[in-house]
């Protein structure tokens, strides 16, 4: 999966300052109210693993285009067309209706390496019309639809569709050799062991990942998900406070 991620910035050397850094939240933030669409439910929730084209990175991540396409009866005529085959716009439909029954259930169920997106049925049709847009199904442009969700509704999306990609949402936290070996720590323990502000930088600049105290060893980077704004990344830290993983 981090093949279609960024790595955040490596440890600087000896002597160095690390790359100026604010943190810059909107003033109530944690309360607010967002209009959002079909392509920012793909960015919180699906970007991370299948990318920003969605064109995944297979074979571990298939990409989305396919068989979002698979759905349009338009989309699929024309690609029968362009390949020099023919086929009768009652099979195409009737295929287009099958996969459209399996994308569905995919959004509903995840898959067997996909773990099964948390949205609702509103949700789901809002994103499903710009996975149409991203795949260049005709006329999907024109049927974008808005939603509105809390902010802590947005950290979800986060936590539960990326953060959960890698970190478990429970279990004891690892030490510092541990870590050091790739242990993972848990969801649960996260804002006990990490204030907002490293949090939040983590998230949209990527960090090193060093252990012990003082830190010593040093592991690797974390990923960036810089298409993540600042007050995504403070509502999936806000989230986790009001709602942390139970066993």
């Amino acid at each position: 999966m981090g093949k279609t991620w960024e790595l955040g910035p490596a440890p600087t050397e000896p002597g160095q300052m690390p790359p100026a850094w604010q943190l810059e939240l909107t003033n109530g933030y944690a309360s607010q109210t967002l209009t959002i669409h079909g392509s920012d439910l793909y960015r919180l929730n699906c970007r991370g693993c299948h990318g920003a084209l969605g064109h995944g990175s297979p074979p571990e991540i298939n990409a989305v285009t396919g068989p979002v396409q698979a759905t349009s009866v338009a989309a699929t005529m024309e690609r029968m067309k362009q390949a020099g085959r023919e086929m009768s716009r009652a099979d195409v439909s009737a295929a287009a209706k099958e996969s459209k029954i399996l994308l569905l259930q995919r959004l509903h169920m995840g898959g067997l390496h996909m773990p099964p997106p948390t949205l609702s049925d509103t949700e789901i049709r809002s994103l499903i019309a710009y996975l149409e847009q991203l795949s260049d199904v005709p006329g999907a442009a024109n049927r974008q639809i808005a939603v509105k969700e809390s902010s802590y509704r947005i950290g979800e999306h986060i936590v539960k569709s990326t953060c959960h990609v890698c970190h478990s949402a429970t279990g004891a936290n690892p030490d510092a050799e541990q870590i050091y070996g790739g242990a993972i720590p848990p969801l649960s323990s996260l804002t006990t062991r990490v204030s907002l502000p490293d949090f939040v930088r983590k998230v949209t600049t990527g960090a090193p990942i060093f252990m012990g105290t003082p830190p010593a060893l040093y592991r690797g980077r974390m990923p960036v998900f810089a298409y993540l704004t600042q007050d995504e990344a403070a509502a999936a830290y806000l989230y986790l406070m009001l709602y942390p993983p139970k066993p």
